[in-house]
């Protein structure tokens, strides 16, 4: 069978679509009200935290046997979709908890995650993922945090950039480089450092055009030291970590960036059928009907995309990360597209803050961002060609 003839299977299932209305009527109750508050503030939202860790969503990314639900990439990306249409800020609390939480759910050892992995399914713990750095965004060879051996462990000094959850994770899985001799592929080791470690600060935070309500800031470490038995993985295979996490963690950026879109979509065509002009609602004007049309269809698109690649991803099917990479890249991309048009079916409204649709664009842009850039998935998926 060639690699794009996949049986993956990705409908979702009586139970799964019960379970989506359930995350919508607590988005809609719980979530949906704080939204344009937890924008404005910019502050991060505690209490939604709660309501993620009390309905157990927080527990999604995880086994049954860690204390999680089991259910799950298709199940955790249609949550995540849900929340991400009302708030994508309060999305990206689910996301980033599966974020940081997946160097240890592939590649930990069985005591580190029967050790670690429940406190992050109750919520006790959020997580992080500690990969970019002021000089290695992109280009996660270029890292300068060092990690050297000491009796009975390692010690951590350097920088880390661009960190979601900065401040309010209570571990974070970190990336340094422990041979700097060796290639980047052969010399770099993942840890996970908890946020109360002696010489672990959060330098600073950052100040953001959107996605406003999820800290992001800078990472410092001077000496911290971390036993042997928070290393994840083996010395050395560190790279291979943070590769093997991003072909999965890109499915939750895709379905953060697909609930942006749709939630644009419905809000825009609900404000079409109410707005009038020339006399009649403005859905019926041949030139909003096509925008409706023409956003509908996209996050249409890119749901069959995002949900076939969670299936791969639950199947353990060999291409998960061109298909990741695809839903990221054209998930981002019609978010972004979508909500520009969603402001422009609104005129002036879409551009003031009384609606939702410009922090909708705002927080869209990001998710072209993030979790590689799209420049960069588009090498991944051009790599992954020349393979076939």
């Amino acid at each position: 069978m060639s690699l794009t003839e996949s049986p993956a299977q990705y409908a979702l299932t009586e139970q799964q679509r019960d379970f989506q209305e359930v995350i919508r009527d607590v988005v809609a109750a719980r979530i949906a009200p704080r939204a344009a508050e937890i924008d404005a503030t910019g502050e991060f939202p505690e209490d939604v935290r709660g309501v993620l860790a009390d309905q157990g969503f927080l527990g999604l990314p995880f086994d049954e046997r860690h204390g999680g639900t089991g259910t799950g990439a298709l199940m955790l990306c249609v949550a995540i979709e849900e929340i991400a249409k009302a708030c994508a800020s309060s999305a990206l609390i689910l996301a980033v908890q599966d974020l940081g939480t997946l160097p240890v759910r592939l590649d930990g050892s069985p005591e580190l995650q029967d050790e670690v992995l429940p406190r992050f399914a109750s919520g006790d713990w959020l997580a992080a993922f500690a990969l970019s750095e002021p000089e290695a965004g992109s280009d996660p060879g270029a890292m300068r945090t060092r990690a050297e051996p000491r009796d009975g462990g390692w010690v951590l000094n350097g920088t880390k950039n661009w960190i979601s959850n900065a401040g309010v994770a209570g571990a974070y899985s970190v990336f340094a480089v422990s041979d700097p001799s060796l290639p980047p592929s052969k010399g770099i080791t993942a840890f996970l450092v908890e946020a109360d470690s002696p010489g672990f600060a959060v330098a600073s935070l950052e100040h953001k055009m959107g996605m406003r309500g999820s800290p992001t800031g800078q990472l410092t470490f001077d000496d911290v030291f971390v036993p042997d038995a928070r290393v994840i993985g083996r010395p050395g295979d560190g790279f291979k970590v943070a590769m093997r996490t991003l072909d999965h963690s890109r499915l939750g950026i895709a379905a953060q960036a697909l609930g942006i879109a749709q939630g644009a979509t419905d809000y825009a065509a609900a404000y079409a059928s109410e707005r009038t002009a020339f006399g009649r609602p403005i859905n019926e004007l041949q030139a909003i009907a096509f925008k409706l049309a023409d956003m509908e269809t996209q996050t249409a698109a890119g749901r069959e995309l995002l949900y076939r690649a969670a299936a791969k991803a639950d199947a353990g099917e060999r291409d998960l990360g061109k298909y990741s990479a695809m839903a990221k890249l054209f998930c981002s991309d019609t978010a972004m597209a979508v909500t520009t048009e969603a402001v422009q079916v609104l005129g002036g409204y879409g551009y003031v803050t009384e609606y939702p649709v410009e922090r909708m664009m705002r927080d869209a842009k990001l998710t072209q961002i993030y979790e590689g850039t799209n420049e960069i998935q588009r090498l991944v998926i051009g790599r992954s060609l020349r393979k076939c």
